[in-house]
């Protein structure tokens, strides 16, 4: 059974990036909404609760059932989560006087509390909250203070139960990994063999267990996602694996023929079905992103499903689903306001498609997906590949998509990506594309006025493309890029550059 961390998310912003940060350190651990966690087995090390918009005072704050873990097993609070058990267990939680956000500095550790084990005094945290614990229940300790916050953490005696104000997780908490590792390896006892390696000789093994002789159809991206999905597969099932590679009308220019070239040297055995007719007549005069989102993934299912009609005793539907296709599709409240956007690869089949579903990479972060791939060989070239979004160019079309609106933005998009090429710049950036947007502007070429399309480059710089922030590409190449797309695609004549972060914005525009 495979050990783990449960973290009970309440809706913080930074809950991801809580678990990144215990997977590096070869730990697995799996995050849940506060209320609806798992069976607490003996498989649970420990459990870490979360951050959250919300404040303890709340009418509707959200109170999670701790009565199988407080106490019980090793659990440690942030933020929110610290407040809650102080709050909770008779102490008192005010708003502060003095909102504190951003850096602070602990001007008290207690050496002897196990989770401050190699805390410096005055090291740097990071503080994001409006509310302070005023007062502790009798048997809670102050371990740490800063200058603002003198309840900045606490231990409960008698227990291995540990709460902060502070966020240990991001970069500027200066030894948030020290204090991680003090509690994942030293207090909850986990045994750090959560490996890329051990990752592929278990999932092989789950899934020949899983699919026996069954066929498995796989849909395949030409993206990293799909193509490390695919070898995991293929690696337990062999040739009972087919994958289905379908141009949807949305993909980039020449990347049909590109994609099916370079997965030849893979030993796949690969299907290429032409589907571009279906999807841009589906896609006729819808604007509404989620609804687009919907459709591109309806017609994915058609086409996986008339496919595997022809793949005899074919049981089984691949998916590259990652994690944080999993995590943005899910509400911490239940509520639709809670779900950042829709994945065409989350939700289940249609009762229609009598294939089940096999996600082999479901728990995995990007980047944990690349070192699968590098782990099992996969070459640079399908490793280092930027995100492409599962809709492809359907959702960088703001607005209605026609298939002339799709011409001009691979031909933009072309131009963009080669260049990123070309000057060194690809391997430095996450994720590039451009938006082609609902907006006209005016113009002079030559002597003429001219009234047309606006587009909008996009780049990026992300480790798992839960928190981004934008690329800093050199000017000279904006203005060769921007030159280049003006004088070579008809119908753009104004070219801009996003520089918004990932939050608040996302990478995509719809």
């Amino acid at each position: 059974m495979q050990e783990k961390i449960l973290i009970l998310d309440f809706g913080s912003q930074y809950t991801q990036l809580i678990a990144r940060r215990v997977r590096e350190l070869n730990v697995y651990c799996e995050i849940h909404p506060y209320n609806n966690p798992p069976v607490i087995d003996d498989s649970i090390k420990g459990v870490i609760l979360s951050g959250s918009p919300f404040s303890v005072r709340d009418e509707k704050a959200p109170i999670p059932n701790l009565s199988e873990i407080k106490g019980k097993l090793p659990l440690l609070g942030v933020c929110y989560g610290a407040q809650h058990l102080a709050h909770c267990f008779g102490g008192e939680v005010m708003a502060s006087n003095k909102r504190e956000y951003g850096r602070a500095n602990l001007t008290s550790v207690d050496a002897n509390c196990e989770l401050l084990k190699g805390i410096s005094l005055n090291s740097q945290v990071w503080m994001s909250h409006g509310d302070t614990i005023e007062s502790m229940p009798s048997n809670y300790k102050v371990t740490a203070s800063t200058n603002d916050v003198e309840n900045a953490a606490f231990a409960i005696e008698g227990e291995t139960t540990y709460g902060i104000q502070f966020h240990p997780e991001v970069y500027h908490t200066t030894e948030g990994s020290i204090l991680l590792k003090n509690f994942i390896v030293d207090i909850c006892n986990c045994h750090q063999n959560w490996t890329p390696d051990a990752f592929v000789e278990t999932t092989v093994a789950e899934l020949k267990e899983k699919l026996g002789d069954d066929r498995v159809i796989l849909g395949l991206s030409g993206g990293v996602d799909s193509t490390v999905a695919a070898m995991l597969v293929h690696k337990a099932i062999g040739k009972n694996l087919y994958c289905i590679f379908v141009d949807n009308g949305l993909l980039r220019k020449n990347e049909f023929t590109e994609v099916l070239k370079k997965y030849e040297t893979l030993g796949l055995n690969v299907i290429g079905v032409d589907a571009k007719e279906k999807f841009i007549s589906a896609l006729a005069g819808v604007t509404d992103p989620e609804t687009k989102r919907k459709i591109i993934g309806n017609a994915f299912v058609e086409v996986f499903d008339e496919e595997s009609h022809k793949v005899e005793n074919a049981k089984w539907l691949g998916q590259g689903t990652i994690y944080p296709d999993v995590i943005e599709s899910v509400s911490v409240t239940g509520g639709p306001s809670q779900t950042i956007k829709s994945h065409h690869n989350v939700g289940g089949l249609p009762d229609y498609m009598k294939l089940k579903v096999v996600e082999p990479l479901k728990l995995l972060f990007k980047d944990e997906v690349r070192r699968v791939g590098r782990s099992m060989g996969l070459e640079d070239k399908f490793i280092s590949r930027h995100p492409f979004p599962g809709p492809g160019l359907g959702i960088r079309i703001l607005g209605d998509i026609t298939a002339e609106k799709v011409q001009i933005l691979q031909e933009v998009d072309h131009i963009f990506i080669s260049g990123l090429l070309e000057d060194g710049l690809y391997d430095e950036v996450w994720q590039a594309g451009v938006m082609l947007l609902p907006v006209q502007s005016v113009g002079v070429m030559g002597d003429e006025r001219t009234y047309e399309s606006v587009v909008a480059l996009r780049a990026v710089g992300s480790t798992d493309g839960m928190t981004a922030d934008w690329s800093h590409l050199p000017y000279e190449f904006l203005a060769k890029i921007s030159n280049k797309i003006i004088n070579n695609v008809k119908g753009v004549n104004r070219v801009v550059y996003d520089i918004s972060s990932k939050p608040p914005a996302t990478i995509e525009w719809e």
